[in-house]
């Protein structure tokens, strides 16, 4: 099911659709992710398309006119791919696949590629299949479409019938093995969490490619895959970090992003349990990205959903080097906005009224690591004396860096 090997570049166009809960700066930013993740997926984006609707239509989620548009522009130029925005249902992905005659991809299953070529472990693997099969179950008629002509009735079943409910019972019992398989993993693992002795838990969590892996290389001193791709890092890698005196676990998960498919969360909930069972989250966000505040949102409700969302937290705001803003004429009147606000200005804001630990910092060029690497050994110590107050191999804090280790 899961294919590694590397992929072509392959021609394709985005589809997003402007309703009465996505206005059009949503779907413009929301449509550059989604070019991101065409990109990390393996695939050159020509162009855009957009259309403003009340409500998606029921059978083509576009309406014909644009689907007529988008039909007559991929012939034109010889598209492979069209990707959409949102998840399709299995008779939307059917009938615009017969009107436009290309390869139909939603969010959910752009997302999924992704996964399956980013999985290394067996058990990131078969995570990725679970969530996969589950995908592709409900939307078994369109892969047949060439027995159509097979008509129903009496003296007349065809073959396709008995094709794909035999595909679809397969598929169920795959589900199944599955789903057991990651039972006992599950289970492996949670020993593993508890063999772990007494030592405080911490686990990096954020929106994907916000630089969890290279924090988690610069803290630990390892070598984590990290790249400037979404979906970088799928296995969770736990290291042992040494901050003054004070050893802790340091874990770095998957990281979120919205309109995450349901069956990713269900499939990858083990990995989520790293986060779950961790005594401190560390919180990453890039400082840089202009929708850093969205992404802020989703990651607690994310946490809010897997109810991690009361744990002691850090809030490091990282690729302060990256950090740009349009400083405004003396003269120019008009509103100030987003893009005008200094790096100085947004730690005025909200962020100075925090209940959590603040920090920026930029995890590429260590700038303000030191402080960044005190705020978390003050969190991990207040756990670690609450939990062992008997234990005696704590001494006063030091900086290595400040002592040349």
């Amino acid at each position: 099911m899961l294919d590694n090997k590397e992929h072509l570049y392959e021609k394709a166009v985005l589809v997003g659709v402007i309703t009465q809960n996505q206005d059009e700066d949503k779907v413009v930013e929301y449509m550059d992710e989604l070019e991101f993740l065409a990109l990390t997926a393996g695939a050159t984006v020509v162009k855009r398309f957009t259309q403003k609707l009340t409500q998606p239509d029921s059978k083509t989620f576009i309406g014909s006119g644009k689907a007529q548009e988008i039909r007559d522009y991929v012939k034109e130029n010889d598209i492979n791919t069209i990707i959409f925005d949102d998840e399709l249902s299995p008779s939307q992905l059917k009938n615009l696949e017969k009107e436009i005659e290309v390869k139909i991809l939603d969010r959910t299953n752009l997302i999924l590629d992704i996964f399956a070529q980013r999985a290394q472990t067996s058990y990131a693997r078969t995570q990725v299949e679970l969530a996969q099969y589950q995908y592709l179950l409900p939307r078994l008629t369109r892969m047949w479409t060439h027995l159509e002509r097979q008509k129903g009735g009496i003296g007349m079943r065809g073959p396709g019938e008995t094709e794909i409910e035999t595909d679809r019972r397969i598929i169920r019992d795959r589900i199944s093995l599955l789903k057991e398989k990651l039972k006992t993993i599950d289970k492996q693992m949670s020993t593993q969490r508890q063999n772990r002795g007494k030592v405080v838990r911490a686990a990096l969590v954020g929106y994907t490619n916000v630089g969890k892996s290279t924090l988690m290389n610069a803290i630990s001193k390892s070598e984590v895959f990290a790249e400037n791709k979404l979906f970088a890092t799928l296995d969770t890698t736990v290291r042992k970090v040494v901050i003054g005196n004070l050893p802790f676990l340091l874990t770095d998960t998957v990281g979120f992003i919205r309109k995450l498919p349901t069956q990713l969360v269900e499939s990858f909930k083990s990995t989520l349990d790293e986060v779950r069972e961790a005594d401190l989250l560390i919180h990453v966000v890039d400082i840089s990205h202009e929708s850093f505040e969205d992404h802020i949102n989703s990651v607690n409700q994310i946490l809010m959903e897997i109810n991690a969302h009361q744990k002691p937290m850090v809030m490091v705001f990282n690729k302060i080097d990256d950090f740009s803003y349009e400083k405004k004429a003396e003269d120019d009147l008009t509103p100030e906005t987003r893009k005008n606000i200094s790096l100085e200005e947004w730690k005025k804001t909200w962020m100075s009224k925090s209940k959590y630990p603040t920090v920026f910092i930029s995890a590429l060029t260590k700038e303000n690591f030191s402080e960044m690497k005190k705020i978390i050994y003050d969190e991990v110590l207040k756990i670690h004396i609450s939990r062992f107050p008997y234990n005696d191999f704590l001494f006063e804090y030091h900086d290595d860096e400040e002592t040349g280790e």
